[in-house]
């Protein structure tokens, strides 16, 4: 049922989003037809989780700020519905973590944002320890992907999804526990991936 709601929802919104925006997908090959792989990605804008998945067949799941889920109950239903579930920034939330996990195990696939937050310039800013500790605890796949436009995001504005070559675990693997100089270098891969797409000519 989830799986007719969900492509149902995708292409009406692609449908939708190609009308606003000029947009333009590269690298489509790159993206797995099945479930339970890791996208990551620059951050740029609120829209970005809609432009990361309008290519995706597979479902998704992905950590969104508490605070979206205490705006009202109309938005708390739409973001659950979409995949989202709660994450206290900035607190060590190791749950959302253990929740990440437990999606990809599932078959689902992961959004995430190393950043932490937007960039304003559209330059990709450092990533945190997030995204090394679900990609070495998941060994699946990281799919990186770079989301570009100039400016402010508006009505015709061209916006670029380029999805890159999937990393896969072998390059993510660390010891158990993870020595911080190791989740320090698996971020440097993925952020460096997605800085590739990013600046990419």
């Amino acid at each position: 049922m989830w799986s007719i709601i969900w492509a149902f929802l995708r292409y009406f919104v692609l449908f939708f989003y190609k009308i606003y925006y000029n947009l333009k997908f590269e690298g489509t090959e790159n993206i797995p037809h099945n479930g339970g792989h890791i996208f990551a990605s620059n951050h740029r804008s609120n829209a970005d989780p809609v432009f990361l998945t309008l290519k995706v067949p597979a479902r998704f799941s992905y950590m969104a700020k508490k605070e979206l889920f205490e705006k009202n109950f109309f938005v708390t239903c739409l973001i659950i519905a979409l995949g989202a579930y709660p994450v206290d920034r900035g607190k060590g939330d190791t749950g959302a973590i253990d929740t990440a996990i437990e999606k990809l195990k599932i078959g689902k696939n992961f959004m995430i944002f190393p950043e932490g937050q937007r960039s304003k310039d559209g330059k990709v800013g450092k990533g945190k320890s997030g995204i090394a500790l679900i990609a070495a605890k998941a060994q699946t796949d990281v799919i990186p992907v770079g989301i570009i436009f100039d400016g402010k995001l508006k009505f015709r504005r061209k916006v670029i999804i380029r999805y890159g070559k999937p990393i896969p675990p072998e390059k993510l693997a660390v010891s158990d526990p993870p020595q911080k100089t190791e989740l320090k270098a698996l971020v440097n891969t993925v952020m460096g991936e997605i800085e590739h797409l990013v600046y990419k000519n």
